[in-house]
């Protein structure tokens, strides 16, 4: 018998930013503060909540590539590294800053 695990889970949650103190409503897909754009190192699998490290996840960079955009994300305890996808409710011009652009 084959045990599979998903490597999504979806986990609605509702979390203050550590970085910036924002209230940030979860929607079960949110891995980031909209406003600052940094993440907390919790999920080993995104959703799993299985990471132990806990650290926060700086925004260092961005991807653009076709209809799916990036942040990527470094650990600031373990230099664990992740890309997450940018949500519609992202700060754009913290967006634009990652990609090296301002207004």
């Amino acid at each position: 018998m084959t045990t599979s695990h998903k490597k999504f889970q979806r986990t609605k949650e509702d979390f203050t930013c550590e970085q910036c103190g924002f209230a940030v409503e979860g929607n079960g897909y949110t891995n980031h503060c909209p406003k600052c754009l940094w993440s907390k190192h919790v999920d080993v699998n995104p959703g799993d909540r299985a990471a132990a490290c806990g650290g926060l996840m700086e925004p260092v960079g961005a991807e653009v590539g076709g209809e799916r955009h990036s942040i990527v994300h470094v650990c600031t305890r373990c230099n664990f590294e992740r890309k997450n996808k940018v949500s519609k409710d992202d700060d754009f011009d913290t967006i634009l800053t990652l990609l090296g652009f301002t207004r």
